[in-house]
């Protein structure tokens, strides 16, 4: 069953802290090169950052966190750096899984994970099995995954399910075969490492999402960083559409 809604078709309730925020973790590579160090050197310092948001999440009471740790255009890289990646990922799987479970969090990872060799399909279906009752945060980890891949499996998956129904499909229905079905929309999408774009991610869901960009590196970025994104987030005016007059009337204020 989906849990979607759209901000597009329904006006979500105003949090003062968001209930789901997505992250594109950018600037690894960076890091370790202003140390005159590998670029794994800075994926490895990243994971960190991954440990410590995690936990800033739990004690301001984020319901879902969305990270972006490889995107389908990232097997562009040297083939070296991917390899790399990859051993990472499977060492954060055997390494965080328990870790996550004790604290209550539940893993998720979405994307085409067919490319994946088939231990690491295994180890991300063991850690999605072992953590599955969990409610405290949802953590969700991008790999292998585009926006574009996401709503063309999404329209792939509701022709098959709902052929019959082909010319007269409407938003409700794509949106239960979409990656996030399961989650809300994010209300803040934050990006790390100073570019300004969203780089094919989350396309769909982060419609009307509030958008942070910081110059500061991931490894860099930690619980004051994100801090400092959600005190922008309260900051700003969501109208999904409608005026600050409006918003005025319904706060009940002359």
């Amino acid at each position: 069953m989906s849990f979607f809604k759209s901000a597009t078709r329904d006006v979500p309730e105003r949090l003062p802290v968001p209930r789901h925020i997505a992250i594109i973790m950018d600037g690894n590579g960076r890091w370790a090169k202003k140390r005159f160090l590998p670029r794994v050197a800075g994926h490895v310092k990243g994971i960190e950052s991954v440990r410590e948001i995690v936990r800033a999440c739990i004690e301001r009471g984020v319901e879902y966190l969305t990270l972006f740790a490889f995107s389908s255009e990232n097997w562009r890289r040297p083939e070296e750096e991917v390899s790399l990646l990859m051993r990472l990922f499977v060492t954060a799987l055997q390494q965080e899984v328990d870790k996550l479970d004790r604290n209550g969090v539940r893993l998720r990872v979405i994307g085409d994970l067919s490319r994946f060799d088939a231990r690491l399909q295994e180890l991300i279906h063991h850690a999605e099995a072992v953590t599955a009752g969990n409610t405290r945060l949802h953590l969700t980890i991008a790999a292998n995954y585009g926006g574009r891949w996401d709503i063309l499996q999404a329209v792939n998956r509701l022709t098959a399910a709902a052929s019959d129904k082909a010319g007269i499909w409407t938003e409700t229905d794509l949106e239960p075969y979409l990656s996030t079905h399961f989650a809300p929309e994010p209300d803040l999408f934050i990006r790390t490492g100073g570019e300004q774009r969203v780089s094919n991610f989350l396309l769909w869901q982060l419609a009307y999402a509030e958008l942070y960009f910081t110059e500061t590196l991931w490894p860099e970025f930690g619980a004051n960083a994100l801090g400092l994104a959600i005190q922008s987030y309260q900051g700003r005016e969501r109208r999904f559409g409608r005026t600050s007059e409006q918003l005025t009337d319904q706060s009940g204020n002359a």
